[in-house]
């Protein structure tokens, strides 16, 4: 498939999703540039090494920004700190390329995708019976908001 229609197909993939299948799709691209990461360590490819890492960085500063207090601010702190854990041990990583670390980070976005999952399942669930009602990812006719250069900020979920 042409690259333009892959990211065509990203795009609107991702621009329908609700929002926490947009969270989970984050946790996917993560895992997997963490694991490419990882695989580049252990060959001693340091390109492969700079590109899953940082692009796994990139993500998992996306999902810590991206967190909003909504109805229970203690949770989204916690989940604060874990991202900014993961964050700090993927720097680290960089510089050590420590495969016991990135196996680390590997397991704890594992686990975060885990959880996510379940939680998707309790929100699916809570939908059907009524108790929610479902909201857009962003109101309609709005872009994202810029970043500090003016420029749309994105972050890439595939290789």
């Amino acid at each position: 498939m042409p690259e333009n229609n892959i990211n065509a197909y990203l795009r609107t993939k991702v621009m329908t999703a609700k929002p926490e299948q947009v969270r989970l799709m984050l946790l996917d691209g993560a895992i997997k540039f963490a694991r490419q990461g990882r695989a580049g360590m252990a060959e001693k490819n340091y390109e492969q090494v700079y590109e899953g890492v940082s692009q796994c960085r990139d993500i998992v500063s996306e999902l810590l920004t991206s967190i909003a207090p909504g109805t229970d601010p203690v949770l989204a702190e916690r989940v604060r700190t874990v991202y900014g854990f993961l964050f700090r041990e993927l720097m680290e990583v960089s510089f050590s390329r420590d495969l016991k670390a990135m196996d680390r980070v590997i397991e704890l976005l594992e686990y975060e995708r885990e959880t996510w999952v379940l939680a998707i399942e309790k929100l699916a669930k809570e939908r059907a019976e009524g108790l929610i009602e479902e909201r857009p990812l962003r109101p309609t006719g709005t872009d994202p908001a810029p970043s500090a250069e003016g420029q749309r900020r994105s972050v890439s979920i595939e290789a």
